[in-house]
């Protein structure tokens, strides 16, 4: 169970508000850092797939996966963390690894809790900041896990 109350945090879970898909970033990584998330996922049990354009591949390294050219299909890391947390991550950049959540399906405490705990998942395997934002409005932080505090915190005011 997280800290964050479903009352008081239901603004940054709205679709509506946030784009059915909010941006969730950890800056300042590494092709190392990408590499133990693809490792975690691939040891958590939780049910991935790895696509290339429309097609499903085996997960590369993540040196492959971020050496990909311009003009390469597009990839994309689907995860299935929980039966409530779909989680698409984008292995883009190797300065951040960045992923995307369906809020659709994280309603209520449930969803809140779950998505503190894959959120503090991967804020402790890369010991960063996890940030979440509403999509498009980067830099903008709404909540996300704390290193210091060791917990996910609000970031913005819930009610502005």
């Amino acid at each position: 169970m997280s800290d964050l109350v479903w009352d008081e945090v239901k603004h940054f879970f709205d679709p509506g508000l946030m784009g059915a898909l909010p941006d969730i970033y950890v800056h300042d990584t590494t092709v190392d850092d990408w590499q133990a998330v693809f490792d975690l996922i691939q040891s958590s049990g939780w049910e991935w797939e790895f696509r290339e354009g429309d097609a499903v591949k085996p997960l590369p390294s993540a040196a492959e996966a971020l050496g990909r050219g311009d003009d390469d299909e597009v990839i994309s890391l689907h995860v299935r963390a929980a039966p409530e947390l779909l989680a698409i991550f984008r292995p883009w950049s190797e300065s951040q690894v960045e992923f995307d959540v369906d809020l659709q399906e994280l309603q209520g405490q449930v969803g809140v809790d779950v998505l503190c705990g894959f959120l503090g998942t991967i804020g402790r395997l890369l010991g960063k900041e996890v940030a979440m934002e509403a999509e498009g409005d980067f830099g903008h932080p709404v909540l996300g896990y704390s290193p210091e505090a060791d917990r996910v915190v609000l970031m913005a005011d819930p009610k502005a």
